[in-house]
């Protein structure tokens, strides 16, 4: 059995257990992938990617934030509502939480970044499915965690790469991390999201075909197999071992009749 048909018999029992046992189940965090998967599993089981529920119960999706990259699938009783269900995981979290991540000396801290923050993590031995979003600032860093493991994070970790942290739970709904966007422009024939991808990655168009045959490509959380697919303004692409952006269109045309366009890549 594969993982697609482990995530998809996981999916089907926690969804299944909510409505016959009429208490809440959840996943641990899925990447995108994994959510593209669900969606894809709705489309088949209820005929609709957006269907709200599956086998009879309610879901609602947390992260952290709308635009949490990472997310976990909540599955609902029949008695609890998905706003007030959200509402309180922002002030009294049952299924993920926030943890403050700071330099005990601001001074003296490296300068961190993402890739440090979720090493220090792994070297906890967490499972990386515990943990979802890394949300990096100035000052420190807000890290998802699943509910469980805050306490253990909270208590063991000490330091990220050779700068000694502090680490405290904070409520979800009070923190506040804007993710680091880079604008980049360039010239394409068309806004096909192979030319688009070669362009924002520098690789040739073969090699971004081959990203997207290899189901390596995530546009709006939608597994995207053809490379000939239009790009549409306000799209999010997530490429596999490359990161994502949003598309932002055309800003001009040059004489040799290509396009300009433009994209905003998280850093």
């Amino acid at each position: 059995m594969d993982e697609k048909e482990l995530l998809a018999g996981r999916l089907k029992e926690l969804s299944l257990r909510a409505y016959q046992h009429d208490h809440m189940t959840h996943t641990d965090f899925l990447s995108l992938p994994e959510q593209a998967q669900f969606r894809e599993i709705l489309q088949k089981e209820c005929g609709s990617a957006l269907a709200g529920k599956l086998n009879g119960a309610p879901f609602v999706m947390l992260g952290g934030s709308e635009d949490a990259e990472r997310k976990v699938v909540c599955f609902l009783a029949s008695w609890q509502d998905r706003e007030t269900f959200e509402k309180q995981q922002e002030t009294d979290p049952e299924v993920i939480s926030c943890i403050r991540i700071e330099p005990v000396n601001a001074k003296f801290a490296d300068a961190l970044t993402h890739r440090d923050y979720l090493g220090a993590l792994m070297s906890l031995g967490i499972d990386r499915a515990k943990t979802g979003d890394i949300l990096t600032d100035d000052a420190g860093a807000y890290v998802m965690v699943m509910k469980e493991l805050a306490g253990y994070v909270i208590q063991e970790l000490a330091s990220v790469k050779h700068t000694v942290v502090t680490c405290k739970e904070v409520p979800m709904g009070t923190f506040h991390a804007e993710p680091v966007l880079e604008t980049v422009e360039g010239s394409v024939a068309s806004e096909r999201l192979d030319a688009v991808l070669a362009m924002v990655w520098h690789v040739s168009r073969g090699s971004a075909r081959a990203l997207v045959e290899q189901e390596k490509v995530i546009v709006d959380g939608r597994i995207v197999t053809g490379s000939g697919y239009d790009l549409k303004m306000g799209e999010r692409v997530s490429v596999r071992g490359f990161g994502k952006f949003r598309y932002e269109g055309p800003v001009a045309s040059t004489r040799k009749g290509r396009l300009m366009v433009r994209v905003s890549k998280y850093v």
